[in-house]
Formats: C-alpha cells, structure tokens, sequence
C-alpha cells in the first residue's frame, strides 16, 4: 500500500531545497531498494503465512512474479491515471533488478549456516 501511495502521489507541487545533494539515479537507485525490500520481505511473510509448506523454490517464484507485475502495474497506473508522474521502462527495469536482488538476498542470508526450515 505505502509503495501504490508513493507511486502515484504527485510531488511537483512541493518545494525543493535547492542546496540539496544531487544524486545521479536517485529515482532508480530508490526504486531498486524498495523492490529489494519487497521482494525480501514478501518470501518471509510468504513463508509465515503458508508456514513454509509451499517450499523455498515456489515462494520465491511467486513473490517475484508478483513482485515485477505490481512494477509494471504502478507503471502502467502513473502513465494512464497521473497527470504529472511518466511511466519509464528505467523503473521497471530498476524493479524488477531490486526484486531479484531481494530474493538472491533471501537465498544468501537464509543458506547454509542459518537455514529457514522450508519443507521439501
């Protein structure tokens, strides 16, 4: 809900410092870490709410199938319902690379030494 909100507010109204740093990418660079979050987050609460029964393979399938059509949605819904917000294949791109970052991260953090106990 918070990334939808975010997604479709429009902030050409709002005041910017003009003494602020510039990032180069700074869109993309924000669009990747919350797909990475998301696609993070979604195989653990995934996993919670299945209580692992669906398995390390399938979870991480569906979360980032999702994960990169909820991308391609919101950018689809700034092209077609914002006035001031443009659909860029750039984000979709930074999306879907933060999703496979997020679920690479699960298969690091969680291999090995401290293991999920998904079932097989």
């Amino acid at each position: 809900m918070f990334i939808t909100m975010l997604s479709l507010f429009s902030f050409s109204n709002m005041e910017l410092d003009a003494g602020r740093l510039n990032v180069p990418y700074a869109d993309k660079i924000t669009h990747f870490i919350f797909y990475m979050v998301f696609g993070f987050v979604g195989c653990l609460s995934l996993r919670e709410r299945t209580k692992g029964s669906l398995g390390i393979n399938r979870t991480v399938n569906i979360v980032l199938v999702t994960a990169i059509a909820y991308g391609i949605l919101m950018e689809a819904l700034q092209y077609a319902v914002t006035t001031d917000r443009m659909a860029e294949f750039g984000d979709v791109l930074a999306n879907t690379l933060g999703a496979f970052a997020g679920i690479g991260l699960i298969r690091w953090v969680f291999s090995k030494k401290n293991p999920l106990k998904w079932k097989f």
